[in-house]
């Protein structure tokens, strides 16, 4: 992040300023004019809707209708040509409950704000969090409905309590203060995001006779580009159902090494009793295996 991006407003401060450069960056959210975000005003709950979907990449991809829907299915007073409709469209069928007459021009809590986003996050992963219980001094102003959204939010720390150890639950959230608890949002989605499991490479097992008690096992990888790529058995374990699990590890060529440029197959042997039927197994324990 650079300083002339991180500044592009000219009216937000140090403390707003990587959430708000980040998000705008991404097209979640944009100033009212190129030099200013106006983070000090109130954010509308259609602001919020639109922020948060976007920004958590709320989508509506594994979901497949008979017609398109609409917004006005669902909302009273959201039109179906509105610039949030989609957004409002997108939380309905990712299950944020959003009232069904819920004013999109209105001004959001910070209890509203941060039960949408909660829930929102909570839609992308099962994230770790310290299970703790933090003692908000104006607890009994939290709607009860919130009260457990509202221990989430700050045990994640997307958001803090003031000086007084006050939420101010029915106070109305500043378009700076949203930008900031959807970016720290986004960051724990970022953090702790899945990654696909990395393929495992198949191994082919081959047996050959060699008496009438006795075969040969092998092991083989499939082709590699040079000579660099191994395979070592690191063990036979017999089982009482009759099966012998050769255990085995996959070695790479390092990447400053040179190696003949030359179509592979490696392989390694073993022999076992001709009653077992032989398997392959990565050796879990060794930390070369793939």
């Amino acid at each position: 992040m650079t300083f002339s991006t991180a500044f592009a407003f000219n009216d937000v401060g140090q403390e707003q300023a990587e959430a708000v450069s980040s998000l705008q960056a991404r097209g979640v959210v944009s100033g009212i004019d190129a030099e200013h975000f106006a983070p000090k005003e109130k954010v509308s709950y259609g602001q919020s809707v639109q922020m948060i979907v976007k920004a958590l990449n709320l989508n509506l991809d594994t979901i497949r209708f008979v017609k398109q829907p609409l917004a006005t299915d669902y909302y009273t007073h959201v039109a179906n040509d509105a610039w949030y409709a989609d957004a409002f469209i997108i939380a309905h069928y990712n299950g944020l409950e959003i009232p069904k007459d819920a004013n999109p021009h209105a001004a959001i809590t910070r209890e509203q704000f941060g039960d949408l986003l909660i829930r929102a996050l909570e839609k992308k992963g099962n994230f770790p969090m310290i299970k703790m219980y933090i003692n908000i001094n104006d607890n009994d102003q939290i709607n009860p409905l919130y009260q457990g959204e509202m221990q989430r939010l700050l045990l994640f720390k997307i958001t803090a309590l003031d000086s007084g150890g006050n939420f101010n639950p029915k106070q109305e959230l500043t378009r700076g203060e949203a930008a900031t608890w959807v970016y720290n949002a986004s960051q724990i989605v970022d953090k702790f995001a899945q990654k696909p499991p990395a393929a495992v490479e198949q191994v082919a097992v081959t047996v050959e006779k060699v008496t009438d008690d006795v075969n040969k096992v092998t092991l083989t990888r499939e082709e590699k580009p040079n000579a660099g790529y191994g395979i070592a058995i690191t063990g036979i374990r017999f089982g009482q159902d009759g099966q012998a699990v050769v255990t085995y590890t996959l070695t790479n060529p390092d990447p400053d090494s040179m190696n003949a440029a030359v179509i592979t197959k490696a392989a390694a042997s073993a022999y076992i009793a001709s009653n077992y039927k032989a398997v392959a197994e990565p050796d879990a324990s060794a930390s070369g295996s793939n």
